[in-house]
């Protein structure tokens, strides 16, 4: 039973991460210093993707849903929960690749925004 809620523990933890790799350019129009932690994490989601590595998060939810009876899942994260909401077939290192760069793009668009945002902010105070 330990195992279960620390693999869904696991499962949680891993799915906040994606979404803030994905959604975080935004929090950082409102909160500039938290960029130094998205930038980070959005240069290890793009990493992740185009190299078609597995997140180390991925590993230790199998090890622990094996260890609490249940069957792991192959591949990622992103592979096994997110693409199938997505995409109807499976995930290509093409389509990976699809999708780190319209992460990385989405986001410096995002930041370019945001920073351009606060300098206009800052030249008309007095």
């Amino acid at each position: 039973m330990i195992y279960r809620a620390l693999a869904d523990i696991t499962f949680v933890v891993h799915l906040l991460f994606v979404i803030f790799v994905v959604f975080g350019g935004l929090l950082v129009v409102c909160w500039k210093r938290l960029a130094w932690l998205h930038l980070p994490a959005l240069l290890w989601g793009v990493l992740l993707e185009w190299n078609a590595w597995i997140c180390p998060l991925t590993p230790v939810e199998n090890w622990l849903l094996r260890r609490a009876g249940v069957a792991g899942y192959g591949g990622g994260f992103v592979e096994h929960y997110i693409v199938p909401i997505i995409y109807p077939n499976h995930l290509t290192y093409e389509l990976q690749l699809v999708l780190g760069t319209a992460l990385l793009v989405s986001n410096i668009l995002i930041y370019l925004w945001a920073f351009r945002r606060r300098r206009v902010g800052t030249n008309e105070r007095p």
